[in-house]
């Protein structure tokens, strides 16, 4: 079994076409999504958690790239700046997932981007913008 999340980025002309469905019922893959941004005539935004077994799961990213899909790994949209950030610990009671946590012997913020949701409320409380989406 595979699980990633992952940040698609569809053209204008994918827009309107039924590629989650696809991905579900063609290569029986599971699906949450975290933020979705898609407007009619625009290009669309969504980001995913996708599982499955691992062959339907490849076969599923070859699909949305035949389709002209971006594909690629939410941990490299969501990054924490370490000049900017002071440790303030501000974001950690914010996060819902415990992707920042405290480290309790030497006060350190730590940010684990596999546990990150990109739900952007560190984002928004981070006195000094450390914590940064790159959509």
């Amino acid at each position: 079994m595979t699980s990633q999340k992952i940040v698609l980025h569809f053209p204008r002309r994918m827009v309107d076409q039924p590629i989650v469905y696809k991905l579900v019922k063609d290569f029986d893959l599971k699906f949450n999504i975290l933020k979705a941004h898609v407007t009619p005539q625009e290009e669309g935004l969504m980001v995913l958690e996708l599982s499955g077994k691992k062959e339907n799961f490849n076969r599923g990213i070859e699909y949305l790239k035949s389709c002209g899909v971006k594909i690629q790994p939410l941990s490299q949209d969501v990054t924490r700046n370490d000049i900017k950030c002071t440790d303030c610990g501000v974001c950690v009671p914010i996060c819902p997932t415990e992707a920042l946590v405290v480290d309790p012997k030497t006060r350190k913020v730590h940010f684990y981007n596999d546990k990150c949701i990109a739900c952007e409320l560190c984002v928004k409380i981070c006195p000094t913008r450390a914590m940064e989406v790159h959509f």
